[in-house]
């Protein structure tokens, strides 16, 4: 007998015959003698409407942020009754349960709560009874007895915490896809579903662009070692595990996926005095404006002066460039250069650990097709560049093609 966790996201319950076809799977699983718990978030586009609806009045100031918190929690509740109802019409025994009944614990960070810890003894004890637990996901509650949500993918952190304290044999992550492709399959048709891969891979895919899996519920998994599955709600198919690199074949590939974001802007300070503490200068203010910097790279020409480059999301371009010319004034540099027509790509795999060579493969792919690279970051599994935002699809399939990403390489079945 096997324990499942088992998230369904909002496209897998925007209706009612998409929550019957939920309670038929769960019926199946426990026919075959497994345990299920179900985590759920909010119907559809429900989230979406309850944040116009705040905005309709005020959700900008920190007071309110509580009240938001009160409002939003509430798609998932309509989820969580509707689905014990269906599986209770199915002849299954259910029963669901708010953040605050399970006692998620999290801080009081409205909005981007950070979870805490997971009370399971009600939730162990409707397993003993053959009781399917039905769990708001995105939400918890503070030591302070008030609702909280957890923020960007926060179904998906509640389903991994609920998993790692039940100590569940595997979290099944359902989505709209058969599970975690080597890219985007609308950019490159050739693009293939991976049987497995590993946290580290999955966490900078997710950081590097890909949609799939928020890096938080990721993080959590693999501290935990919490084997997760992304699985097809509309698909009978056996998804992508992601798992420790231990249980990953012997040679992995040399490159697993392929990530990428079009929502970046670069910005460039000329002309800097190459002096200690000048970096910080730059991006101090940056950061007290609540920007998130990515890239960075420093050059330090003839005459010692430096051009220090990075890169910003591109929502923050304007305000980030406002910030940066206050600091060119302030600190005599030359110029400030700003660009938004830019996007980072980037190759993953663990297979790098153990092959020399990767990146000067990866240059030559792009530059046979006269791709020019504007920026260079490297880690132990990852190289990403910067690159004209013209040339992304061109050069997410030349680089698909020349690792040979649309090959089947033979992983062992999930």
């Amino acid at each position: 007998m096997a324990r499942f966790v088992m998230k369904f996201g909002g496209t897998s319950v925007a209706n009612i015959a998409l929550l019957e076809r939920i309670a038929d799977r769960v019926q199946r699983v426990q026919k075959a003698g497994h345990e299920a718990v179900l985590v759920v978030s909010a119907m559809g586009h429900e989230t979406d409407r309850l944040v116009t609806l705040a905005e309709s009045v005020d959700f900008q100031s920190l007071a309110t942020r509580r009240e938001l918190d009160v409002l939003l929690a509430t798609g998932e509740q309509v989820t969580i009754s509707l689905l014990a109802m269906m599986l209770l019409k199915k002849g299954l025994a259910a029963k669901s349960y708010q953040g605050h009944q399970v006692r998620i614990l999290t801080d009081e960070a409205h909005s981007r709560a950070r979870v805490l810890s997971v009370e399971t003894d009600e939730l162990e004890r409707d397993l003993s009874n053959n009781i399917v637990p039905v769990i708001a996901g995105f939400q918890g509650v503070a030591p302070n007895g008030w609702t909280t949500t957890l923020g960007r993918g926060g179904s998906d952190t509640t389903a991994v915490a609920v998993a790692a304290a039940l100590n569940a044999d595997e979290c099944q992550i359902f989505t709209d896809v058969d599970g975690v492709y080597t890219t985007d399959p609308r950019v490159v048709a050739e693009a293939r579903c991976m049987t497995r891969i590993t946290f580290e891979e999955m966490l900078e895919l997710a950081s590097s662009g890909s949609k799939v899996l928020h890096t938080r519920a990721v993080e959590i998994a693999n501290k935990n070692q919490v084997s997760l599955r992304v699985l097809s709600s509309f698909n009978d198919v056996a998804g992508t595990l992601i798992t420790a690199e231990d249980n990953i074949m012997m040679e992995a590939p040399l490159i697993s996926g392929i990530a990428f974001t079009r929502d970046e802007a670069k910005l460039t300070l000329r002309g800097v005095k190459d002096q200690p503490g000048i970096a910080s200068s730059i991006l101090a203010p940056i950061s007290e404006a609540n920007i998130e910097v990515d890239m960075i790279v420093q050059n330090i020409g003839a005459d010692f002066s430096t051009d220090f480059t990075f890169t910003v999301a591109r929502a923050d371009f304007e305000l980030a460039q406002s910030i940066l010319t206050a600091v060119s004034e302030r600190i005599g540099a030359q110029e400030v250069l700003g660009d938004e027509r830019i996007a980072k790509l980037s190759i993953v795999g663990v297979g790098m650990r153990s092959h020399a060579g990767v990146a000067a493969q990866m240059f030559d792919i792009l530059a046979k097709e006269s791709i020019n690279i504007q920026m260079i970051s490297t880690s132990e599994i990852k190289i990403s560049v910067v690159i004209d935002e013209k040339y992304l699809e061109l050069a997410v399939r030349a680089l698909h093609a020349g690792f040979g990403l649309e090959a089947d390489l033979g992983a062992e079945s999930a």
